[in-house]
Order: structure tokens, then sequence, then C-alpha cells
């Protein structure tokens, strides 16, 4: 996982601060340094294969940013984020949850079963420390939304805002990854309807994250 932090921290000295691909990466780089350090003890019951998933996981994001870098369409899941880096209404929190969206709801189940199949396992065998991991992100909790809400920021926009993070959860979206990564590993073996989950998954989760990143007090655009 060293090499991941690395590239994060890359990242975050090329990014402009207020970017909001800069604003995920820099909650992605807290929680990915915060996992990488607990690997060491006696947290995870199989820190290798927690190592092995987060890898896994974090290159599907580094891919999307390399697309985007090259010019290349990133997958649907992230084009609300890239589309929208740069609008001056948008909070950073909206950013930070479009991009938590986009990484936990795509590219997390398809870690999950790319990982099992490295690995020679199924998903059961890795579920225990993968609900270990939603421990450490609740421990990280107050930490990201200081990076988010620091002080008195934009005491107008705090219901709004705080109403927006209230409404979405990572518990609950790491839920609905687990669940999405179990119907994948369902038809791995069928070419087709894999391939097809997958792709009706991105788009799932493409259209929630431009649902997150409408101003605030705008109206949410039609589907």
């Amino acid at each position: 996982m060293d090499g991941v932090v690395a590239r994060l921290r890359e990242l975050d000295a090329l990014l402009p601060a207020r970017d909001g691909v800069a604003v995920f990466n820099r909650v992605y780089l807290a929680v990915t340094e915060e996992v990488r350090d607990r690997l060491a003890g006696p947290c995870f019951g199989d820190p290798a294969a927690v190592a092995e998933l987060d890898a896994v996981f974090a290159a599907r994001y580094l891919a999307a940013v390399a697309d985007d870098l090259a010019g290349r369409r990133p997958p649907a899941c992230w084009r609300p984020l890239f589309a929208l880096r740069a609008h001056p209404g948008l909070h950073p929190v909206q950013f930070a949850l479009a991009g938590i969206t986009a990484h936990i709801g795509h590219d997390l189940p398809l870690a999950v079963v790319e990982t099992c199949r490295r690995r020679g396992c199924s998903p059961q065998d890795v579920a225990a420390d993968y609900d270990r991991v939603d421990g450490v992100l609740a421990g990280l909790e107050e930490r990201v939304r200081e990076m988010l809400l620091p002080g008195p920021d934009l005491l107008d926009a705090t219901g709004p805002l705080a109403h927006l993070a209230g409404a979405w959860g990572v518990g609950r979206a790491r839920d609905a990854a687990w669940a999405g990564a179990r119907a994948l590993w369902a038809v791995r073996a069928l070419p087709p309807a894999y391939a097809a989950l997958a792709a009706g998954l991105d788009e799932a989760v493409g259209r929630v994250g431009g649902r997150l990143l409408v101003p605030l007090g705008a109206a949410a655009p039609g589907r």
C-alpha cells in the first residue's frame, strides 16, 4: 500500500487545492494511510488480503485519474466529479461525497470480486475484514468532517450540507457495495451477465453522483 499512498500524495501536490478531485483525493489519502498503518497491528485477521484489496480498489480510482489526465473518458461513475470539479457553486463536502459514492458504489464491488479471483477465495472469506474496515472508517469520521468543514465555514450552508451528509452514510454505501460484490460474484462465470451488471452499476452510481453535485439551493436535474 505504500505505492498507493505515494501516488495519492503526488496527486495532492499536483492538483489545485479547491479542485473537486483534489478534495476527494485528500479524504481518500487520509483513509488509506489509516488503513495502511493498521495493517501491522491486530486490527485485521488477514492483513495481506486487506492490503491486496485496498491496492486493487485504489487502482480503479487512479485509472480514472489517468484517463482524465490523458484526455480519455473515465467510467460513468466518475464523470460527474471530473466534469464539475471546478464548479464555483459546489462545496467541498459535495465533491467528497460524489467521489466516495463513485469509489465505494462502483469500484469497491468490482475490487472485491477481482481480489477474490486473484486469491482463489470467495467474498465470504474476506467478509470479516471488510467489516473491520467499517470500524476504521467510523473512527475517522470526525477528522474527515474537520477537513471538509473547518471552523465556522459557510454558516448559511451548514443546514443543507448537514442534511446532505446525514442522508448519506459510508456504512450504508459499503453495505450496498457488499451486496453488489455478491451479485457480481454470483454471475462471474457468465461473462455477458457480469458485464451487463457491472455496466448497469457504473451508470446507476454515476446518476447518483450527478445528483450530489447540484449547487445548494438549486433544483435537482431531471433524469
